[in-house]
């Protein structure tokens, strides 16, 4: 029987433009599907793969922010936002998505699982985490 894990993704890219978001969003995936506890960390350019509203019609790029909204139903229960990066492009909780979770068994639902923290939170978080993965 293996042990749970905390796995944290730090997401500091923009979603467009490299790989790197989406290979992250595929990793968060296949962790969830093992199991284990994950949780999203965006801080930097990476604070955009959240913003509402993101179309790619304009470039060769697969719009994957649906997917997102999606990872609550994996047991994904927490999405990190450092507050600074936000504020440092203008941006605020409001333009970011909302993502829905429940648990099945305890009916236990949180309407967003989406979390605007600050400097001293985010360094918390990632020291509690037994593995942090940077993207």
């Amino acid at each position: 029987m293996s042990e749970v894990k905390n796995f944290m993704y730090l997401n500091r890219r923009a979603p467009y433009g490299t790989i790197y978001a989406w290979e992250s969003l595929e990793v968060v995936l296949i962790g969830a599907a093992f199991d284990q506890k994950v949780s999203l960390m965006f801080v930097d350019d990476g604070v955009y793969q959240l913003v509402k509203g993101s179309d790619t019609s304009t470039s060769d790029m697969k719009n994957f922010m649906p997917t997102y909204r999606t990872l609550g139903d994996y047991g994904v229960r927490h999405m990190y936002v450092d507050q600074a990066s936000l504020a440092a492009r203008g941006l605020t909780a409001d333009d970011l998505i909302q993502v829905e979770w429940e648990d099945w068994e305890t009916e236990e639902e949180i309407d967003n699982i989406v979390e605007v923290v600050d400097a001293d939170s985010v360094a918390k978080l990632m020291s509690e985490s037994d593995v942090v993965f940077s993207f």
